[in-house]
């Protein structure tokens, strides 16, 4: 490693706004969004198009420097947070933030990594079309960042994850060279997907660059719902019944436990949930239709109607404006903050059968309550497609942070366990990062992971991209 050549090669490539070195200037690039990963930096590069990306990543690979790619720094497991070494190299991308093209009769968008995806909406929408990749952080986030850790987000269970809503990518390779497939294409079958094996990669294969977006036609109208079900099995025979009923209109599904609202109205308490005292389960519901209005609210209220006679609900209420809806998924979305702001927690991204659903939260509680009485167990997540965000905090009034530092570890063995147990994956749409590469191997198994580590060597031989992230591999 040669870090002072490299830093003269950088100087030389960029210009001096574009290559931050002072620890002030540093700083908000080296810590997470969750305040939990600290890391250090050689300097921070800020490149503002591909080719300076590639060059930077040529003088990293000639100087053998890691780089740790960044887009909005707000992922939950550390994947974009360097090591306290001090040697790595930081590449934001938020400086590459242009779209490129719109091509309204294929309806697709060419967009750069630093986009932000609320600014990819809003663009869409310009042209009444719809990009419905959504998440609670898209007025920060990065496309780039969604696309290297697949993420997901409230949409799922109509348009699915990032990946599927990506048709093409653009690519800087570890030697530095550019792989250009933006290419808008729904059908192209030529030989291995390399567009999918980069999406989800979290910049250890490749660092994405650009990107062919799918876009959608604008939903005439969009009604929403909260509603009180009994128990998890309720909830499951509802996102059934509107399934069976709804078919591709459903386009949300979110299931929030009573102590998730609890925790809503003690740190937000103008966001009380409008069902009254919070039910065991409140969900809430979204159609989206390109009919008419009248045609989806006669919809909702009918499968309203029939939940409410089978006794897997016991109260409903349809928003009767715009606003009211967004209070609704404000409640949803700050479940989160509302966490934050009460303390540390164990967060859990996962996903189970909707089989098992019922059966893992039970077995799981029992077993958390039985070996931390009083423990409070935050449930919430994206019900229609099994995402379960099954979070842990210390019992009212004990520090949390005493609790975390003594119990993590039990905490997050007990949950994989779990996990395993009834077929579940570690992690649902959050990514790998720093904080579950420990338990990688034995969830994927030897064999599978073995593979992810050749690709890795493969394409990365020095190990310069995003090392140690996802895999564990010794830098050569």
């Amino acid at each position: 490693m040669n870090s002072s050549a490299a830093l003269t090669a950088f100087q030389a490539l960029l210009q001096p706004q574009q290559m931050l070195c002072a620890p002030v200037d540093m700083q908000p690039y080296l810590i997470d969004w969750r305040k939990r990963f600290f890391g250090k930096a050689l300097t921070v590069l800020l490149p503002s198009n591909t080719a300076e990306l590639a060059q930077i990543v040529r003088i990293c690979a000639e100087f053998q420097v890691a780089l740790v790619p960044q887009g909005g720094n707000t992922g939950l497991c550390g994947g974009a947070t360097p090591d306290q070494s001090g040697q790595q190299v930081v590449v934001s991308l938020k400086r590459m933030n242009q779209i490129r093209a719109i091509d309204l009769i294929n309806q697709t968008m060419t967009v750069e990594a630093g986009c932000i995806l609320q600014t990819i909406q809003a663009a869409a929408a310009e042209h009444n079309l719809l990009f419905p990749l959504s998440l609670g952080a898209e007025g920060s986030c990065c496309i780039g960042g969604n696309l290297a850790t697949n993420a997901g987000g409230t949409n799922v269970l109509r348009y699915g994850n990032a990946r599927d809503l990506c048709l093409g990518l653009e690519v800087v390779t570890a030697r530095g060279e550019v792989w250009n497939g933006l290419r808008g294409l729904r059908k192209d079958n030529t030989g291995y997907d390399l567009r999918d094996l980069f999406i989800g990669s979290e910049g250890t294969l490749g660092i994405i660059s650009a990107a062919v977006l799918k876009l959608y036609p604008m939903p005439l109208c969009q009604w929403t719902s909260l509603v009180a079900t009994p128990s998890i099995t309720a909830t499951i025979e509802l996102l059934n019944l509107f399934k069976q009923k709804a078919t591709s209109l459903l386009t949300g599904f979110e299931m929030m436990t009573a102590e998730s609202l609890n925790l809503i109205e003690k740190q937000f308490p103008q966001m009380a949930n409008p069902l009254g005292e919070n039910p065991p389960i409140t969900v809430l519901v979204e159609l989206s239709d390109h009919e008419s209005e009248a045609h989806a609210r006669n919809l909702i209220e009918e499968i309203l109607a029939e939940a409410l006679d089978l006794g897997i609900a016991s109260n409903a209420i349809i928003a009767s404006s715009i606003a009211q809806a967004n209070t609704f998924w404000q409640m949803r979305e700050h479940i989160t903050l509302a966490q934050a702001q009460e303390g540390a927690n164990l967060k859990h991204d996962i996903t189970i059968p909707l089989s098992a659903l019922d059966e893992f939260i039970a077995t799981t509680d029992a077993l958390l309550r039985k070996r931390f009485p009083k423990v409070r167990i935050i449930n919430f997540g994206h019900l229609g497609d099994g995402n379960l965000h099954y979070n842990v905090a210390a019992p009212a009034g004990s520090d949390s942070t005493i609790f975390n530092q003594a119990n993590e570890k039990i905490v997050h063995d007990l949950i994989y366990e779990m996990v395993e147990r009834f077929g579940g994956s570690i992690s649902a749409e959050h990514g790998i990062g720093q904080l579950k590469i420990n338990n990688l191997r034995a969830h994927k198994g030897a064999v599978a992971h073995d593979l992810m580590q050749a690709i890795k060597t493969a394409l990365d031989p020095q190990n310069i991209l995003n090392p140690n992230k996802v895999l564990s591999i010794k830098s050569a």
